[in-house]
């Protein structure tokens, strides 16, 4: 089945190699390595140049790199989201990108918007800005429909926020 979707996916992307391919979800009832193995035997193959994971817990993520080096990990993370702490704080120690998804998910509650207006910001742009304080590891990649929406996502970057409003969005 792994196979076959890898195979598709060089078919549609038409191309010979994929840069980054992800295992997006640990099926259950297969063993991480075995389909880690499979995308291993494609990476040796230079079919797939580099690989991540989703959706891990730590301990997955090292079983992970027992079979295969891993490039990132993307798991769900934002406001209100931070299940994933011991995920971020791992790759921030080993070094691995942490890629967020749903990065502008969640509600800040009223401490975002009074964090956005003391700097001039929007909510969205305080939140990328959260993320990327959290670690330096941290690889956000928001939606954007636009080139203006793309400058705002990229203003967060020169947003520094205080130790306060760090823990008050914490």
């Amino acid at each position: 089945m792994l196979r076959a979707q890898i195979d598709e996916s060089l078919r549609r992307l038409r191309t010979d190699s994929i840069a980054l391919y992800y295992l997006h979800r640990v099926d259950p009832e297969t063993p991480l390595q075995e389909s880690l193995a499979v995308i291993k035997e494609y990476r040796d193959d230079g079919k797939i140049r580099h690989v991540g994971v989703s959706q891990v817990t730590t301990d997955q993520l090292e079983l992970a790199r027992q079979v295969v080096p891993i490039a990132a990990v993307q798991n769900e993370y934002n406001l209100s989201d931070s299940r994933h702490e011991e995920v971020v704080d791992h790759c921030t120690v080993e070094d691995i990108p942490f890629v967020p998804f749903f990065p502008l998910g969640g509600d800040g509650g009223p401490a975002l918007a009074e964090i956005a207006e003391r700097h001039g910001a929007t909510p969205a742009q305080i939140a990328l800005a959260l993320l990327l304080r959290r670690s330096p590891v941290m690889l956000p990649i928001p939606g954007t429909l636009s080139i203006e929406h793309l400058k705002e996502n990229l203003a967060a970057l020169e947003i520094e926020l205080t130790d306060a409003e760090f823990d008050a969005l914490r």
